[in-house]
């Protein structure tokens, strides 16, 4: 499991976070780093863990989603049943290089209020390497919430970076996540305790309008 130090347990109820905005980045964080979820399959996760680093088979030539909800992450993973997610990674990676993602980064979609029109966006994703998706959080049973959660896609320089210098470690988490899971089916409150504590993420000023995140 992940040290208590690091890995901050949450009380919330549910595993709800209180009075969430639309789109908001919430993490698990502290004063140099920011935690993110991945989850892969036993031939890639068992040597990142072991190198606290991302190392092949792990491929640096197609995208990859970094996540900073954990229950994002037990949904996107089937509670780490998923073929090909069946570990599920939380990498501490410092929150100058999170920022400097997002501050490269463009939205998935195009919108309205982002963007001037659909030729405006089309010239920016191709000239980002990182790509901003804003999706239904889930709740403690997986069920989608009313506010969103980020996933932020990494490509060619951001995933290069990502790789050889924003990550400072690696655990494997996966007995949490079915221990969560395991809870959860017998009705045991109890799962919401393990839950990380995660909370909103100071953004910058222009860094939170770029990823069209929400006061």
């Amino acid at each position: 499991m992940f040290p208590r130090s690091r890995f901050p347990r949450s009380g919330e109820a549910a595993g709800e976070a209180p009075a969430a905005t639309y789109r908001q980045v919430r993490a698990s964080f502290d004063d140099r780093t920011i935690t993110v979820y991945q989850a892969y399959a036993p031939a890639i996760a068992r040597p990142a863990v072991q190198a606290g680093r991302f190392v092949p088979p792990f491929r640096r030539d197609r995208m990859t989603w970094i996540k900073p909800s954990f229950r994002w992450m037990l949904y996107r993973s089937g509670w780490a049943i998923k073929p090909g997610q069946e570990h599920v990674l939380a990498i501490r990676i410092s929150r100058r290089g999170f920022e400097w993602a997002l501050a490269h980064s463009c939205l998935s979609h195009a919108e309205p209020a982002e963007h001037a029109d659909e030729r405006q966006w089309r010239e920016q994703l191709l000239a980002s390497p990182v790509r901003v998706q804003w999706d239904p959080e889930r709740s403690l049973t997986l069920a989608p919430l009313a506010h969103r959660a980020i996933q932020v896609g990494l490509s060619g320089e951001a995933l290069e970076r990502y790789v050889d210098e924003w990550t400072e470690e690696i655990i494997d988490v996966t007995p949490l996540a079915r221990r969560i899971r395991d809870l959860v089916r017998e009705g045991d409150p109890a799962a919401a305790g393990l839950l990380p504590a995660e909370r909103p993420y100071p953004l910058p000023a222009e860094i939170a309008e770029r990823i069209a995140a929400t006061e």
